[in-house]
């Protein structure tokens, strides 16, 4: 085997790693995941070349053949944000309007990231950043941070001047309709942001 054709092995040997990372992570593969197995971001530009793969963001690539997933790109380059709102509730399937280009976002008061100026951004004090946190997947099948529905309950009944009221409304009386809705944990959210009766009496409205 010559210095050529060694050379062509190892590059073959890389790229079908990747191809194996990717396939594990649903089609997207991230510099730092190169990083982890030492292998060099020159591969990225060789498959690139060869539309392989496409960049999607800084750092993060995914298989050409697959459809981008907005809501899963944004969350890896900024994974300190939560899917919020009535974001976060049309995953819980409690909205009828899917998001555009503009999501529902938390973020820490601190926080600050140019990539989020033309969604609709929510600061919240520390305190309150973690409470109802959950995992959930995109219409593509990927995993993101977002509310549980009790804590969605809450910030679009404190945030609703900042919502469309009959998306609020909506969204309150299919989760009343649901069976795996949770009024004493919602109770406890409420109480703990200080809007329990806000809460309460925005949800008895809301019965049929």
């Amino acid at each position: 085997m010559n210095f050529m054709e060694k050379e062509d092995f190892i590059s073959e040997s890389n790229i079908e790693i990747i191809q194996k990372l990717m396939k594990k992570n649903n089609g997207y593969i991230t510099t730092k995941e190169l990083a982890d197995f030492d292998i060099s971001r020159n591969y990225l530009s060789i498959m690139t070349q060869k539309k392989m793969i496409e960049k999607v963001a800084k750092g993060i690539y995914i298989d050409s053949k697959k459809i981008l997933d907005v809501y899963y790109v944004l969350s890896i380059s900024t994974p300190k944000i939560i899917y919020s709102h009535m974001t976060a509730l049309y995953f819980h399937n409690l909205s009828t309007k899917a998001p555009d280009t503009s999501f529902d976002i938390t973020v820490t008061k601190k926080y600050n990231n140019p990539k989020l100026k033309k969604h609709n951004v929510f600061y919240v004090d520390d305190k309150y950043y973690d409470i109802g946190i959950t995992e959930v997947e995109t219409p593509q099948g990927n995993k993101v941070k977002a509310y549980d529905m009790e804590r969605c309950i809450c910030d679009i009944i404190r945030s609703k001047k900042r919502m469309d009221i009959e998306h609020v409304k909506y969204a309150v009386k299919e989760y009343l309709k649901r069976k795996d809705n949770d009024l004493i944990k919602l109770s406890k959210y409420a109480d703990m942001f200080g809007i329990k009766e806000e809460v309460m009496d925005f949800v008895s409205m809301m019965y049929e």
